[in-house]
């Protein structure tokens, strides 16, 4: 899998309950704080109906597209979302998969023939998720999100700060084995192609990649939430998600 598919938070390091609010304001402060809302959470939506739904790639750009124009542009979908009432995540998932099988059903009706009859909707329903199982999906989809936009940042900093023997270590050693389910590289090849001089530099630059990577990671977490100290909860959360899905990451 292709880290490289997701993106993640830019501007506004605020909650985001506080940039909801903000996004509902009509003017530009309002117009900029929903960008960067959907910037956030476009990814999760995306990868909601792929991963979940089995939705190939550029249906689910269109389906997305089409979500964000009818709900939440022209019926602000946002006013209904209450912190009281959950995550925001969850609920914005759940309105997807809602707007997703009434899309289906639409389709359906409209390759009906007169002469066909109409399809029993339970032959297509019966393959909706269970409610504990959606809301599973929905985690595991923020969680890649989350993970993706960090592994971004990552790559950012080594290549800004010129440091391309941190980022070849951890994409070698830990990413790439982790998201493709290939073999981590070997230290031996890892000196000769990043020209260190020992095992024991390799395994250093390798060290400090993970704890650059796990300062990241706290770093993109600690924007979806309230307060400090649900950070450690939210990582445990996204550490369960993923290893549900059969990818624990380098958390």
């Amino acid at each position: 899998m292709n880290a490289d598919w997701l993106g993640g938070p830019k501007r506004f390091p605020t909650t985001s309950w506080s940039l909801i609010a903000q996004a509902g304001y009509r003017n530009d402060v309002g117009r900029e704080a929903l960008g960067d809302l959907l910037h956030r959470y476009l990814p999760a939506l995306r990868a909601h109906l792929v991963l979940s739904k089995g939705v190939r790639p550029d249906d689910a750009d269109d389906i997305v597209h089409d979500f964000v124009t009818a709900k939440i542009l022209e019926r602000d979908l946002l006013a209904s979302a209450h912190q009281e009432l959950g995550k925001f995540r969850t609920f914005l998932l759940t309105s997807l998969d809602r707007f997703y099988w009434n899309h289906r059903r639409a389709a359906n009706a409209r390759k009906r023939t007169p002469t066909s009859g109409a399809e029993p909707l339970g032959d297509r329903a019966g393959s909706v998720a269970a409610p504990g199982s959606l809301i599973e999906s929905c985690e595991v989809a923020w969680a890649r999100s989350v993970l993706g936009e960090a592994v971004r940042r990552m790559r950012a900093h080594c290549e800004s700060s010129n440091r391309p023997e941190v980022w070849g270590v951890f994409e070698l050693r830990v990413l790439r084995p982790a998201l493709e389910g290939i073999d981590a590289a070997d230290y031996g090849k890892l000196i000769v192609q990043f020209n260190l001089q020992s095992p024991s530099q390799a395994f250093n630059v390798l060290a400090t990649a993970k704890r650059m990577f796990v300062r990241l990671l706290r770093e993109v977490v600690s924007e979806y939430v309230c307060d400090e100290r649900e950070v450690d909860e939210e990582l445990r959360e996204l550490q369960a998600a993923l290893a549900e899905s059969r990818f624990a990451g380098p958390c």
